[in-house]
């Protein structure tokens, strides 16, 4: 690849380790969990987690937690939430998923990924319990089980103030749903999963429903009607607390600003403005307010008290937030921008956030994705925007081949529009050549996206260039 211009400064996504010993056994653990199940197979229940849980000795209940749910958001929210409490003086544990470039960038501990020597050791802690429960239950514990029962038990001999856990995927058996949150957190639900979650938003609401616990605070980020009466009611039956954005707390006022946008948010103790937020695109504004409404329940605010939190605080933590493939500038000349959406949803977000923060004069897609995804209604999303697609395919057994992805394509952007590029490395290099076709200062633009492991692999591959 050639080399990048204006590379953006301190990359908040870890590396290899440079020490061969260490390399060597990260690589070690991470061949051994793969020869677990992965995390598109699963049989839904928490039995098996619980068990690891129990003769861990319930790691999970040492520290008060916030649990996130929902279809699109909830990495992005969870890092807002992390960096607030951070704010706050609290030590915080973060446990979020897929990962972008690195395994060791899930559990993070004051805002930043465990050391690759504390992610082996965390393993090799657990490992003997793993083989004692898999001994006892009809299927071992897979590769997304053992990293949620290492991110518990990581936090537990931090030890944290506050755990902020991300499902996987759903809710009630979630592998993650072992936890009694304080706060539950419902990001916008869409479609997605839908052979494991349901064919309706009121479907996936059911199973995500399963964070909310008795007693908690629910902050409701805005969702479809059928989907927002599934939570309601399942709040009701557990005598939970409720908050929902538009009524209890929302966006007040947004502006585009130079590297993010400005931003005046209504929490649930009163108003903050002047938040700078150094990210792209209203989907992220409406993210910001969910976060900031988790962490003033986590407080009590709105129940207990109605004061506001202080706001230069809240302003330092919102201005120090990264969220590594979303929207995110990787180089300039031509801009190169990675965006994780592989859903229609998310790929509306992103081309709405591109479309308001950039104004390319012309827009060159790199679209990877996994087969088991809706593909058609995510190239939709970015056929007015786009004025050519490159198909290709990331490295893994998931990804869709891209003969087949690039039939999906000519029929939503034509043929002449369209080019197949097997290799990512060569789609990348046919994207920026196609933008430099304008010229240096033209103004085009390249957009990959279409999965978060397409997005990883070409940070690999653009950062490294």
């Amino acid at each position: 690849m050639r080399a990048q211009s204006g590379p953006p400064q301190g990359d908040p996504v870890p590396v290899r380790p440079t020490d061969p010993e260490v390399d060597a056994a990260l690589r070690e653990v991470e061949q051994e969990l793969s020869t677990r199940w992965g995390e598109t197979k699963l049989e839904p229940s928490v039995r098996r987690i619980a068990a690891l849980m129990d003769v861990l000795g319930d790691p999970q209940r040492a520290y008060p937690s916030v649990h996130i749910t929902g279809t699109n958001g909830k990495t992005s929210t969870a890092r807002m939430i992390e960096a607030l409490l951070g704010a706050f003086d609290l030590r915080t544990g973060r446990y979020t998923s897929p990962h972008v470039q690195m395994i060791t960038e899930r559990i993070s501990l004051d805002g930043a990924p465990i050391s690759a020597e504390r992610f082996v050791e965390t393993y090799r802690d657990v490992q003997p319990y793993l083989d004692l429960v898999d001994s006892g239950q009809e299927y071992r514990l897979s590769f997304f089980e053992v990293l949620t029962a290492m991110a518990y038990a990581a936090f537990a001999d931090a030890p944290v103030d506050a755990a902020v856990v991300e499902v996987g995927m759903g809710g009630t058996w979630d592998a993650t749903n072992v936890i009694d949150a304080s706060v539950a957190v419902v990001t916008p639900i869409s479609l997605d999963h839908t052979d494991r979650l349901g064919g309706t938003p009121a479907e996936i609401a059911g199973e995500k429903a399963g964070v909310i616990k008795e007693g908690a605070t629910v902050i409701l980020a805005q969702q479809p009607v059928d989907a927002a009466q599934v939570l309601l009611k399942k709040a009701v039956d557990v005598d939970a607390t409720v908050a929902r954005e538009g009524m209890e707390f929302g966006v007040v006022a947004r502006e585009v600003a130079v590297g993010g946008q400005l931003l005046t948010l209504r929490g649930l103790g009163g108003e903050y403005d002047g938040v700078f937020l150094p990210l792209y695109g209203a989907h992220q504004a409406h993210n910001a307010a969910v976060a900031l409404a988790a962490v003033e329940a986590f407080f009590g605010i709105g129940a207990q008290q109605a004061r506001p939190l202080d706001l230069d605080t809240v302003r330092r933590a919102f201005a120090s937030v990264a969220s590594p493939g979303r929207l995110e500038v990787v180089r300039r000349s031509p801009t190169v921008v990675l965006d994780a959406a592989h859903n229609p949803a998310g790929a509306r977000a992103a081309a709405e956030g591109v479309q308001e923060a950039f104004g390319f004069s012309r827009l060159i897609g790199v679209v990877g994705a996994s087969a088991d995804k809706d593909v058609r209604g995510v190239l939709e999303a970015f056929e007015p925007i786009f004025a050519e697609v490159v198909v290709t395919a990331n490295s893994t057994p998931r990804a869709m081949d891209p003969d087949a992805l690039a039939a999906v394509a000519v029929e939503v952007f034509g043929e002449d529009r369209v080019v197949v590029e097997p290799r990512l490395d060569d789609a990348l290099e046919a994207a920026i050549t196609l933008a430099e076709e304008e010229g240096e200062f033209a103004g085009a633009g390249v957009l990959v996206t279409g999965s978060v492991i397409t997005v990883g692999e070409a940070r690999l591959l653009l950062r490294k260039g």
